[in-house]
């Protein structure tokens, strides 16, 4: 039977030091049938040439906008059944496409999986005083776009991320998708390896909180504009 295309899309920006470690666990894939896109926002270091080392990747290059904005010109030419998300600087198991498209499949009513993240610690890195170890050590099974596999349908019905949204468009996008009613499921395999180090953006707390603010502020919004 052929196997259903997958079109994995990664933003990169300034990613030199981790990128090619991060296409290493694609390609080491053991699902074979997929679409690399690299979106390029606007980087200056080697990003360009060591993803452009890889024949099998789609590059794409664009003045600086924002993740939100990488993604949607990734969703633009993705080609593939299913979608999936991995940052420039995290690592997939290599069981990852395979057990997400095969729950997929098996679950037709099912728009979206999860899997279970691990987070770890760059060598280079210490984590914040507001961050305890216990984020290394523990499973944590969270909305994470790099967890996540879904039926590039879901676009159609949801949208594509706001890229009003620096820090929270993820988020935004998940609460858009319950609110139309997409349905989702965790899966308990861990198949995401989230590198935590100095660059993240999550590391940028307060004005993550303030955009945090900024989506709760949009939700409420619409929820009384449905209720007028």
């Amino acid at each position: 039977m052929l196997k259903k295309l997958v079109s994995v899309i990664m933003p990169v920006y300034n990613g030199e030091d981790y990128i090619a470690e991060a296409l290493n666990s694609i390609f080491a894939q053991s699902y074979r049938n997929f679409q690399v896109i690299v979106v390029d926002d606007g980087s200056s270091d080697y990003s360009a040439c060591i993803s452009q080392s890889y024949r099998e990747v789609t590059y794409i290059y664009q003045e600086n906008q924002g993740t939100a904005s990488a993604m949607n010109a990734g969703l633009i030419i993705a080609v593939g059944e299913f979608i999936a998300f991995l940052d420039a600087d995290d690592i997939w198991e290599t069981q990852k496409l395979s057990l997400q498209v095969g729950f997929l499949e098996e679950n037709k009513h099912v728009d979206m999986v999860v899997a279970g993240t691990q987070n770890f610690l760059d060598p280079m890195a210490t984590l914040p005083s507001r961050i305890t170890q216990d984020l290394t050590t523990n499973v944590q099974t969270l909305l994470i776009l790099g967890a996540v596999l879904t039926r590039i349908s879901i676009f159609r019905k949801v949208g594509i991320f706001n890229d009003r949204y620096l820090y929270s468009n993820d988020i935004d996008w998940f609460i858009r998708a319950r609110e139309k009613g997409v349905c989702m499921k965790i899966m308990p395999e861990t198949l995401l390896r989230r590198r935590l180090h100095s660059r993240n953006l999550s590391y940028h707390h307060n004005a993550r909180t303030l955009d945090h603010l900024r989506v709760i502020k949009s939700l409420i919004t619409r929820k009384r504009e449905q209720n007028t």
